[in-house]
């Protein structure tokens, strides 16, 4: 393999562990005391805490919003919604009252 070719090959390698680098390192200690950067492990892109925490969130919202208000209001409430615009009839789908929501507003409606 010709010089050219070698170096071109480090040069590529050199380039991505730079980038990979650029987005994180961690570094370590070698036994001789030389100081070695490697890159950081990507994590995953989809945010899937986020989201299941804000899918919590929404659920104890409509618990909460359950007792509060008593399951007579918030069913009213709730055909209100149906029998507006698209976005009321999906905001009636959202909002209905499934087991969960249920089973949330039975605990929190001793502190409401």
């Amino acid at each position: 393999m010709s010089q050219q070719l070698q170096f071109d090959k480090k040069m590529k390698r050199l380039s991505l562990k730079h980038r990979r680098l650029a987005r994180g390192a961690v570094t370590s200690v070698n036994h001789d005391g030389l100081i070695i950067a490697r890159p950081k492990r990507a994590s995953g892109d989809f945010p899937l805490k986020g989201i299941l925490l804000t899918v919590a969130a929404f659920f104890l919202f409509k618990g909460y919003l359950l007792a509060a208000e008593g399951p007579i209001t918030y069913l009213e409430r709730v055909a209100e919604l149906e029998n507006g615009s698209t976005v009321g009839k999906i905001g009636a789908f959202v909002m209905q009252a499934d087991v969960l929501t249920m089973y949330i507003a039975e605990h929190l409606a001793r502190f409401v």
